[in-house]
């Protein structure tokens, strides 16, 4: 994908929609195009976070690994949808995991970069800050919602 394309693209992406024109060029200078194979782990929850990612194409499970017992699967993320959130809020470590469920096309922003720039220009953290509070609550109302739905026993309030 060329620079032009990826710019049309970021352009016309609804998380990205009223963002100011040079926030949306400094983003632009801030991504690489990723592939990641069926059942590959993007991250791990509890590592470093210093990304985050728009899934071109593809599906990614959003998962909370088990200590015993198989993964919680919190959502399944698709094409066009907005991938991590952690980079963004000390300590800044993966809260979930992330495994690709097929053949995934993703753009990956450098969230260290991003990140030291928001703090050199409030007005850009702060629209960025909007944008993403409003996935983390996305996020996890979905994590909430699961667990209640897969670990509510008989009788639980």
């Amino acid at each position: 994908m060329s620079k032009e394309a990826v710019e049309g693209y970021l352009s016309s992406h609804k998380f990205f929609s009223g963002l100011d024109d040079e926030y949306r060029k400094f983003l632009l200078n801030s991504v690489t195009e990723l592939q990641v194979n069926d059942g590959e782990v993007l991250f791990q929850q509890g590592k470093p976070a210093e990304k985050f990612y728009l899934l071109r194409d593809g599906k990614i499970s959003i998962q909370v690994p088990a200590l015993m017992g198989p993964t919680l699967e919190i959502q399944t993320l698709g094409q066009d949808q907005i991938l991590g959130w952690s980079w963004l809020i000390a300590p800044y470590r993966w809260h979930f995991q992330a495994r690709a469920m097929e053949d995934s096309s993703l753009l990956e922003f450098d969230g260290s970069a991003i990140l030291a720039h928001c703090e050199e220009d409030p007005g850009f953290g702060y629209e960025l800050l909007k944008r993403f509070a409003a996935l983390m609550s996305e996020r996890l109302d979905a994590a909430r919602q699961n667990m209640m739905d897969q670990w509510n026993p008989p009788g639980f309030a």
